[in-house]
């Protein structure tokens, strides 16, 4: 009789640790699923820059530096390689873009550029799903890392090695309104 208890008990126990595993997995590849997500409409924004650059170009001329830092901040975003330099780099590449869409405020002409104004809008399209995305992305990191910290569910995520994964956060530098000089 008490073979047969102990028997029970091992038999939940390792039921318990395959459920608790199963669902740690589950969680930990929704938070990779909600970062592609975002890596998909950040590549897709980087995609627009170049155009935006040219169509602004040749009506700002002198604005050369300006224009210059966007595709910097363009170039460093797909030149990273692990997220949390792409979350630096997309914050870098927003403070660029701000720059840039503060600039056609200044050229009445561009503002009424047929290019400039799809883009643009195609660009505001993008930034919507990107915050879209991250909040996902944040959200499921959320639900892992609870899973990560909860009792008894994180005795088998440190038993199987879970690592935490990082919130996507803006920076400092990307709450301030970008400063234009002409």
């Amino acid at each position: 009789m008490i073979l047969i208890i102990v028997g029970i008990l091992i038999v939940v126990l390792v039921l318990y640790v395959i459920v608790s595993y199963n669902a740690l997995v589950r969680e930990k590849n929704k938070v990779k699923t909600n970062w592609a997500q975002i890596d998909v409409v950040l590549k897709r924004r980087a995609d627009l820059i170049p155009n935006l650059v040219e169509t602004v170009k040749g009506y700002a001329k002198h604005e050369k530096e300006t224009l210059d830092s966007v595709m910097e901040a363009r170039n460093t975003y797909m030149n990273a390689s692990i997220p949390s330099e792409q979350m630096e780099a997309a914050g870098e590449l927003t403070q660029a873009l701000n720059k840039i869409m503060a600039i056609s405020e200044a050229y009445p002409d561009l503002k009424a550029n047929t290019n400039f104004v799809s883009l643009q809008n195609e660009l505001t399209q993008t930034e919507d799903k990107i915050s879209f995305a991250r909040q996902f992305y944040n959200d499921s990191v959320y639900s892992y890392t609870n899973k990560l910290e909860m009792f008894p569910s994180s005795i088998i995520a440190s038993l199987f090695h879970f690592e935490r994964f990082d919130y996507f956060e803006i920076n400092e530098n990307d709450k301030e309104i970008p400063e234009v000089k002409f």
